[in-house]
Parts: C-alpha cells; structure tokens; sequence
C-alpha cells in the first residue's frame, strides 16, 4: 500500500442502496483523464441492503486503490461516511462523489491542477445536473458568462457566497488544511457538507471558484419505494435538518459572520420551505409539528432582515412566525399543486432567490 500523501487524490464515495447507479460512477472514475493510480477511491458502505456491497468488494478486487469499507451500523446521512473517508485518506488532496452521480473525463484532472496551481486551501467548481437516466442538462448551475474564475472572499457578499454551494462534490480540499483545522463533516443530521463548507470557508485563507463543470448531478426520481429519497421528505429528515441549521448558524455566530450568513441563510430559507411543500410524506400533524420546530429558523428572517424569494414565501414565513401553523401548511398544499405543473428547471430556479432579492438584503449590511 501506498505511503500517506503518495495518492494525488483520495475520493471518498458514500454508499447507501445505490447499486442501479454506483458501477456508473466508478466507472467514470476509472476513465477520468488522471492516471488512475494516483487516485485513491475509498468507498463506504452505510449497510446497504441491495447489491452495492457486491458492486464495492468487485471493484476494490479488480483495483489496488480502491477500498471497500463497512460501518458498523446505518446512519442514513452521508458525514460518517465522509469522515471515514477523511480518516483514512491517503491522498494529498480531499474528493468527494456521491454514489448515484457521476464525473466528467478531465475532472479530477482539472481540480488537481486548480488547487496546486493556486496553492488553495480548497477549489470549488461549477456543476450540472442530469436527469435519472444520466442525460445531462444543457446549462451548468453557475451561469459561464456572469462567473469567470475568482478568489472568493469572506467580506464578498455577491459572488461568493453564491457560488459557494453547500455540496462537497463539486470541490477539492487540502487534507493537511481540513485536518489543521478539525474540520469534520457533521454526522447522523443532512446538510452535513454545508457545515463543512462554511466553516472551511471560514477558517481559509486562499479559497478559488473555477468555472468548470466537474460534477454531474443526478436528479433522481422520488417515490416512496426509494427509501433513500423518501428520507428526505420525511418527518425525520425535517427534525434532522433543523439541528444541522442550528449547527451552522452557531458556527457563523462564532466566527462573528453573521453578515455573510444572511446571505447564505437566504438561500437555505428558500431550499428547505419548498423541500417542504413539496414533501408528500407528512401528514398535516407532522407538517405542524415540523414548522413549529423550525419557528425559530424562519423568525430569523426578521431578526436577519432577509425578505423571501417570492411573495408566496412571504405569506407562509409570516403565518409560521405568527405561529399561525396550520394555514401555513394550508398555504403549502397549495403552492405544492401548482408546483407539480411547472417544468422541472423552473421549479429549480424558484427554489434559488434572485438577484434583487440579494440587493434588498445589502440594505441591511451595517446592522450586522
């Protein structure tokens, strides 16, 4: 086995039931433009209960450098995995992919010669989505012509925390900097890679945006019969979802980020109330209990001065802060109905507030 730091890469692969797509994505890491020898691919397994072990005992046979791992007990979100994946790592450079999506050819390639170009302390990169058959969107998340590669900064209210998404996969760290500085992925809660992000953002020095499309994003189908998708619209995940905001928010809190939270906080805002209306999980109890829990969450839209997207969030926030938590949910059923005649990329953009809404919140700026 190879010494520490002898890999260029190590990329950590969560694995939970995800055999209809895993071979698909080690297969895109195989053929990646990288000598597949300097890449490392630690796979995980969260107690899969269909044919993804198999899939990973297969490939760490056929290849040296990969290795197949167990937990020891299923923990439905994906930051144990990761952690293991950090804890073992042989690599100079940290990546992570899911196990459902899948790499472009040149991009390990292109985020090893990001990051040792520009001595980062980590390199995020733009992204695209695909549909559940893997055929892939035509334009990326981040739009080429508004964002040319920069150097994100802390006190950058615009760019920056735009591109800077919550997700592990479209980036690339510095092992030596994320051990540094005890940087861990949350565990047993989602949105476990946002807290990593951010509280590397907050903790580097030298961070870069390029605008390459290193990640394929697959879309997937939700149905009930899916248990790994359906956990994210249930009551569980909502109760899971509010400790991670609270984790995050206390950290930037910590680091005196407020301002640059409010930012982020938008975009949270507006991602979990539509995850939630268009959840079809909860009964109208647990869709009660859920925003109750959340109140303090959705106050903060006060407290911060952080208006809604749209004006439909805008009357469901303030019945939820008003405690008004039944019409709200009445509210949710039917912006959800509305929703299920939208195309589906439009349906995306409402989930992500505008760049208007991004000048009301600088207004505030020197309040906080």
């Amino acid at each position: 086995m190879k010494q520490e730091n002898q890999y260029k890469i190590t990329l950590t692969v969560p694995v939970y039931n995800a055999g209809k797509y895993l071979r698909t994505l080690l297969e895109s890491i195989i053929n990646q433009t990288m000598d597949l020898k300097e890449i490392q691919v630690i796979m995980v397994d969260d107690l899969s209960t269909d044919n993804s072990r198999d899939i990973m005992d297969e490939y760490a046979e056929k290849y040296d450098n990969f290795i197949s791992v167990k937990l020891p007990k299923n923990n439905k979100i994906a930051g144990t995995a990761r952690n293991k994946g950090i804890e073992l790592a042989q690599g100079k450079y940290l990546m992570f992919a899911d196990a459902d999506d899948f790499l472009p050819k040149d991009a390990v390639k292109t985020m090893y010669n990001a990051i040792e170009s520009k001595k980062a302390d980590f390199i995020t990169a733009n992204y695209i989505n695909a549909d559940e058959d893997g055929t892939v969107w035509a334009k990326p998340i981040f739009d080429l012509e508004k964002y040319k590669e920069f150097k994100l900064s802390i006190t950058d209210y615009t760019k920056s925390f735009f591109v800077l998404n919550g997700s592990a996969c479209n980036k690339i760290y510095r092992k030596e900097f994320i051990l540094s500085h005890n940087i861990k992925f949350l565990e047993g809660v989602p949105a476990e890679d946002a807290y990593f992000n951010t509280y590397a953002f907050m903790e580097s020095e030298n961070v870069y945006y390029i605008p390459d499309v290193i990640y394929c994003y697959r879309q997937r189908n939700q149905s009930n019969e899916n248990k790994s998708v359906s956990f994210y619209c249930s009551a569980d995940y909502f109760e899971r979802i509010n400790r991670a905001y609270k984790a995050i928010y206390e950290n930037f809190k910590a680091h005196n980020q407020l301002k640059f939270y409010r930012y982020m906080y938008a975009k949270n805002m507006s991602y979990i109330l539509y995850k939630f209306i268009d959840s079809s999980l909860l009964s109208d109890t647990e869709k009660v209990n859920a925003l109750e829990n959340m109140h303090w969450f959705y106050e903060l839209s006060q407290t911060l001065k952080v208006p809604a997207a749209q004006e439909a969030q805008q009357m469901i926030i303030s019945q939820i802060v008003e405690g008004n938590y039944e019409e709200a949910v009445n509210y949710c059923k039917i912006i959800a109905d509305i929703r299920k005649y939208v195309p589906k990329q439009v349906r995306e953009d409402m989930s992500r507030p505008d760049a208007d809404m991004y000048q009301k919140i600088a207004k505030y700026d020197n309040e906080f």
